[in-house]
């Protein structure tokens, strides 16, 4: 048990070195490694503005406003602890600019089926399917807080730390918001 804590460590260490690498190489103009901090990234950034919009149009706005905003941020980018705080705090600050402005897309679209199965069977797809829909339906329950938190400890993989860092909470607000939301992530599964 300890060695695969101490591994899983280095591999997030190793993530958090390589996003470093990647954000120092667009501050000098690569495009590529843009690209490269999408598809590392892409996935985090976007459940992440998903639970604070909650809406599939905004999500993808904010997303796309946000890796611009990352290759001009870049430039001004410190090593300081965790990349990808960096990179969610940029997301949730266009997020609530999107809120706070009123520029959101009126009607609510669950569907954040943004990536199909391609060669998988009809059973598969549906199956899957039907495990996302119940998976968001249990999500909608949560409050918007916890929804976040949720998101950005199993999406993302950060720390209880990060995640109080990146949305301006105290730590043990975090981890009881938390396990509040998992105990009723728990329940709505049974």
């Amino acid at each position: 048990m300890i060695c695969a804590i101490s591994s899983n460590d280095k591999r997030k260490r190793h993530d958090s070195d390589k996003l470093d690498k990647l954000i120092c190489s667009m501050a000098s103009g690569s495009t590529d490694a843009l690209a490269e901090i999408y598809e590392e990234t892409k996935t985090s950034v976007y459940s992440f503005i998903f639970s604070i919009l909650r809406n599939t149009h905004d999500a993808e706005d904010v997303m796309h406003d946000c890796y611009i905003r990352l290759y001009y941020a870049s430039q001004d980018y410190r090593r300081m602890g965790n990349p990808m705080s960096w990179i969610l705090t940029i997301a949730k600050n266009l997020s609530l600019r999107k809120i706070h402005d009123g520029n959101r897309t009126v009607s609510e679209n669950a569907d954040s089926s943004t990536e199909g199965s391609i060669g998988g069977s009809a059973d598969d797809f549906t199956r899957e399917t039907d495990d996302r829909i119940t998976a968001m339906q249990c999500m909608e329950k949560l409050s918007d807080a916890e929804r976040s938190i949720v998101t950005l400890h199993a999406v993302s993989g950060l720390k209880h730390r990060e995640i109080a860092e990146i949305m301006d909470m105290p730590l043990s607000t975090v981890l009881s918001k938390y396990n509040r939301a998992m105990k009723k992530l728990r329940e709505l599964l049974k």
